[in-house]
């Protein structure tokens, strides 16, 4: 991964959750505040327009950039845990073109960010439950050999897969717990959008590869 990389991946996030603004609306209106999707909407928005006269020139400083840009932007919970998550992994991220296992080890440090910041486990139905699984797969595809682009579309699958799992679980972490068994039965949008986090990764490292 290089910066521009690092920045084509973040392109592809902004442009996933201005797609899928609605369904993260709808999503978090059954269980939360009904702000996911305009939250992040406008917190990618900011990265996207951060970065795009931005002189970082190593994929670390590209996400500790929007990592600030995240936790400056957006109220309530979302910004400052994505922002939690993106310094924290920049920040892991070493040199100018790291590969699959620095990015792994990199992620890993950013799910640690979040689950310090917010205090989730996997099962609390939150992002962690597509955010740790994500993590699991893209370390084991970078320890298997894999370029970073096949771990990263493990990883993406592994989280959407954590995302669905997320629809029987009964939250136990942030508003959606005041709810107690009524959270069940609806996707948690936190992981809902995790899940876009990590498919804008694989999408942007395929483009990557393809490129002459």
């Amino acid at each position: 991964m290089d910066a521009d990389l690092a920045r084509s991946w973040l392109a592809a996030m902004a442009a996933a959750v201005t797609a899928e603004r609605d369904r993260l609306t709808e999503l978090d209106s059954a269980i939360g505040d009904g702000d996911h999707g305009a939250n992040l909407d406008r917190g990618f928005t900011a990265v996207r327009d951060a970065l795009a006269d931005d002189g970082s020139t190593t994929p670390g400083e590209v996400l500790v950039r929007a990592g600030a840009a995240l936790i400056s932007k957006v109220g309530g919970a979302s910004g400052p845990l994505y922002g939690t998550a993106l310094r924290a992994a920049g920040r892991d991220l070493a040199g100018a073109a790291p590969g699959p296992t620095e990015v792994a080890d990199a992620l890993t440090a950013g799910l640690d960010g979040v689950r310090a910041l917010g205090g989730a486990a996997p099962g609390d139905k939150t992002m962690v439950d597509a955010f740790a699984p994500a993590v699991e797969a893209l370390c084991a595809g970078a320890a298997e050999g894999a370029d970073l682009a096949a771990a990263a579309r493990a990883a993406a699958d592994a989280a959407a897969e954590g995302a669905r799992a997320t629809v029987p679980m009964r939250a136990r972490k942030g508003r959606a717990s005041y709810l107690g068994d009524r959270s069940t039965g609806h996707e948690d949008p936190g992981a809902a959008s995790t899940a876009l986090l990590f498919r804008a990764l694989a999408d942007a490292a395929d483009r990557a590869g393809e490129a002459p």
